[in-house]
Protein backbone atom coordinates (compact mmCIF):
# COMPACT_ATOMS: atom_id res chain seq x y z
CA UNK A 1 0.00 0.00 0.00
CA UNK A 2 1.68 3.13 -1.07
CA UNK A 3 1.02 6.47 0.81
CA UNK A 4 -1.71 8.07 -1.93
CA UNK A 5 -4.00 5.27 -1.20
CA UNK A 6 -3.25 5.03 2.74
CA UNK A 7 -3.98 8.82 3.43
CA UNK A 8 -7.45 8.88 0.95
CA UNK A 9 -8.23 6.07 3.60
CA UNK A 10 -7.50 8.49 6.04
CA UNK A 11 -9.08 11.38 4.61
CA UNK A 12 -12.28 8.83 4.34
CA UNK A 13 -12.34 8.50 8.38
CA UNK A 14 -11.95 11.76 8.89
CA UNK A 15 -15.18 12.22 6.26
CA UNK A 16 -17.23 9.78 7.77
CA UNK A 17 -16.48 11.62 11.71
CA UNK A 18 -17.70 15.27 10.04
CA UNK A 19 -20.40 13.65 8.26
CA UNK A 20 -21.91 12.41 11.53
CA UNK A 21 -20.99 15.67 13.30
CA UNK A 22 -23.26 17.40 10.67
CA UNK A 23 -25.45 14.63 11.18
CA UNK A 24 -25.58 16.10 14.93
CA UNK A 25 -25.80 19.68 13.53
CA UNK A 26 -28.64 19.10 11.82
CA UNK A 27 -30.70 17.68 14.27
CA UNK A 28 -30.44 20.65 16.68
CA UNK A 29 -34.07 22.65 17.10
CA UNK A 30 -32.79 25.36 14.84
CA UNK A 31 -33.60 25.63 11.22
CA UNK A 32 -30.44 27.76 10.46
CA UNK A 33 -28.54 24.95 11.29
CA UNK A 34 -30.35 21.88 10.17
CA UNK A 35 -29.75 23.62 6.98
CA UNK A 36 -26.31 24.03 8.09
CA UNK A 37 -26.17 20.48 9.24
CA UNK A 38 -27.27 19.18 5.61
CA UNK A 39 -25.48 21.04 3.53
CA UNK A 40 -22.16 19.60 5.49
CA UNK A 41 -23.41 16.34 5.00
CA UNK A 42 -23.81 16.90 1.34
CA UNK A 43 -20.54 17.88 1.11
CA UNK A 44 -18.92 14.74 2.74
CA UNK A 45 -21.14 12.39 1.38
CA UNK A 46 -19.92 14.21 -2.63
CA UNK A 47 -15.92 14.23 -1.47
CA UNK A 48 -16.34 10.43 -0.07
CA UNK A 49 -17.55 9.29 -3.52
CA UNK A 50 -15.14 10.91 -5.70
CA UNK A 51 -12.61 9.19 -3.28
CA UNK A 52 -14.00 6.26 -3.52
CA UNK A 53 -14.17 6.97 -7.51
CA UNK A 54 -10.46 7.35 -7.26
CA UNK A 55 -9.34 3.95 -5.60
CA UNK A 56 -11.62 1.56 -6.90
CA UNK A 57 -12.26 2.95 -10.20
CA UNK A 58 -16.24 3.07 -9.84
CA UNK A 59 -17.20 5.98 -12.34
CA UNK A 60 -20.72 6.60 -11.34
CA UNK A 61 -19.44 7.61 -8.08
CA UNK A 62 -18.43 10.91 -9.78
CA UNK A 63 -21.42 11.44 -11.29
CA UNK A 64 -23.83 11.17 -8.37
CA UNK A 65 -20.90 13.39 -6.32
CA UNK A 66 -21.56 16.45 -8.91
CA UNK A 67 -25.45 16.11 -8.83
CA UNK A 68 -24.96 16.50 -5.04
CA UNK A 69 -22.76 19.20 -5.35
CA UNK A 70 -24.84 21.41 -7.97
CA UNK A 71 -28.01 19.91 -6.58
CA UNK A 72 -27.39 20.82 -2.65
CA UNK A 73 -27.56 24.73 -2.52
CA UNK A 74 -30.64 24.85 -5.01
CA UNK A 75 -32.76 22.79 -2.21
CA UNK A 76 -31.61 24.78 0.31
CA UNK A 77 -32.79 27.78 -1.34
CA UNK A 78 -36.17 26.49 -2.27
CA UNK A 79 -36.34 25.42 1.23
CA UNK A 80 -35.63 28.38 2.66
CA UNK A 81 -37.90 30.34 0.64
CA UNK A 82 -41.10 28.03 1.50
CA UNK A 83 -39.96 29.03 4.91
CA UNK A 84 -40.00 32.51 4.56
CA UNK A 85 -43.22 32.61 2.47
CA UNK A 86 -43.37 34.22 -0.82
CA UNK A 87 -45.35 37.12 -1.96
CA UNK A 88 -48.08 36.35 -5.41
CA UNK A 89 -47.45 39.96 -7.05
Amino acid sequence: MDILTLSEYILMAALAIYALASVRIASRKNIGMGLVGVSGLSIAVATILVIVQNIYGIAFCKDIATALVLLGPVGTIAFARVLRGYNHG
